[in-house]
């Protein structure tokens, strides 16, 4: 079950325990960066473009439940 990322008025929650604030998110990315070597060999990123990214599962941290997270409304984002 795929779980759509949260937006300005939604949030993450879980329907088993009521958790709105601790998950463990699996996802995966395809990304181009541009990295940067000094001279002693040590690797930086300087840019980062995502090409696509998915949500693959989320978990929630309090009960460890998988597949039993939802989107409900962020208090406040009607007004």
């Amino acid at each position: 079950m795929t779980v759509p990322l949260p937006t300005d008025t939604t949030r993450w929650r879980c329907t088993l325990c009521g958790n709105l604030t601790r998950f463990d998110v699996t996802r995966s990315s395809k990304v181009v960066e541009y990295v940067h070597l000094d001279l002693a060999g040590e690797p930086k990123v300087e840019e980062r473009e995502v090409l696509s990214e998915s949500i693959e599962s989320v978990r929630c941290r309090w009960c460890n439940a998988v597949d039993k997270v939802e989107l409900v409304d962020r208090p406040g984002a009607g007004s």
